[in-house]
């Protein structure tokens, strides 16, 4: 009841804040340039990556994050975002940089060169996304290696409070999904299984806080999907049985659809590939529309003061109360989105590890004499 009460006190104090002060948060967002409010911005800069992490409730500061390039001339450079904040010129040495506010090169830094032109530089800066990247895998180290140290101090013992909830979790993954699908080679693919869950459930809560050192749309950039589809790829194809290639380049279908024409190696090929890609979608679809649904039930009520609604104080209730609702909701699709991306990329290892007839005769064989040995041993 406590946590209950909390929820609804955070809420009432949230629609008494945006309904008192729309004004002045629409003053503190971006603008079209001619000093109007622009929804699409404030929307494209939250989801998108950036050279600093905004600071809440003041779109024109940002905290400082390293910039890293290599300039035309092969030198390196290293200097503070903030000196290129806002699209402003920065020198160093000689050497002149910015962030253009348009054209090809539109939020990415260049290097302003002696004839005006603009040089892409070869940019390894530690943005937004990378930082969040790094307090990601911090977070999940915080909440495993407790849960490890526990059971190798005290064994099978169960621990309680926030180390019991983790390992619970843990648990319900590793029995629920990956021991029932991958039988015997569960153990063997159950650390990058469980590491992939954790990762993306604590970036998907890590998204979903507003202030730092959350904010970072990370699994709503198709680029951290598509590394982490990447390694369920990786992870089928390497160390995938004999039977799975044999499936792939003459499956067991009548000769006419493999021979002259290997109209089923095709499919089974262009399979490989759409199955990482059906990962990278879905997990990026779905986060990225959750947080834009956020971001525009709560910008109704910006948009209506900018326009002079009488019916403001209204409109902010009902767009405050459908965005907590979406919040709440997003905590669950949170879960729900690292469970499902674990259990495809388990079925995915499950299907390359399938034993032909003579693989599952072979290791039936196996079993048999090394039980055998076992016993003439005992």
């Amino acid at each position: 009841m406590k946590s209950v009460r909390t929820i609804l006190w955070s809420a009432i104090l949230l629609v008494v804040f945006a309904a008192a002060f729309p004004h002045r948060a629409c003053a503190s967002g971006p603008d079209s340039g001619d000093g109007k409010f622009d929804p699409k911005e404030i929307i494209f800069e939250h989801l998108g990556d950036g050279y600093g992490w905004e600071i809440p409730f003041d779109h024109h500061r940002r905290m400082p994050l390293p910039v890293i390039v290599r300039s035309v001339d092969g030198s390196w450079h290293c200097f503070s975002s903030a000196h290129i904040d806002g699209h402003a010129v920065y020198s160093d040495g000689g050497y002149t940089w910015t962030v253009p506010a348009s054209g090809d090169n539109k939020g990415k830094v260049v290097e302003i060169l002696s004839d005006g032109s603009e040089y892409r530089p070869w940019d390894i800066s530690i943005t937004k996304n990378v930082m969040a990247l790094f307090i990601s895998v911090l977070a999940v180290l915080a909440c495993c290696w407790p849960v490890a140290r526990w059971h190798r101090r005290h064994g099978y013992l169960a621990p309680r409070k926030f180390t019991g909830a983790v390992e619970s979790l843990i648990d319900f993954i590793y029995r629920g999904i990956i021991k029932p699908t991958l039988g015997q080679d569960a153990r063997r693919f159950a650390p990058f299984l469980l590491t992939v869950f954790m990762f993306i459930f604590v970036m998907n809560l890590l998204g979903l806080i507003v202030i730092f050192p959350g904010g970072a749309n990370l699994t709503g950039n198709i680029a951290v999907t598509m590394v982490l589809a990447l390694f369920t790829f990786f992870a089928t194809n390497l160390f995938a049985r004999k039977h799975y290639w044999k499936e792939i380049f003459w499956p067991d279908v009548p000769m006419w659809l493999k021979f002259p024409i290997p109209i089923m190696q095709v499919i089974e090929i262009f399979g490989v590939f759409t199955k990482p890609a059906s990962l990278t979608v879905r997990l990026f679809a779905n986060m990225m529309g959750g947080h834009m649904i956020v971001i525009v039930l709560t910008l109704i009520i910006f948009i209506l003061a900018d326009l002079g609604s009488a019916a403001l104080g209204a409109t902010t209730v009902v767009s405050l109360l459908f965005s907590i609702f979406m919040l709440m909701l997003d905590v669950l699709v949170s879960f729900i989105q690292a469970f499902v991306f674990t259990m495809l990329s388990t079925t995915f290892i499950a299907m390359a590890q399938e034993r032909g007839h003579d693989e599952e005769h072979q290791h039936g064989h196996d079993k048999v004499g090394t039980a055998g040995i076992k016993t003439l041993e005992n």
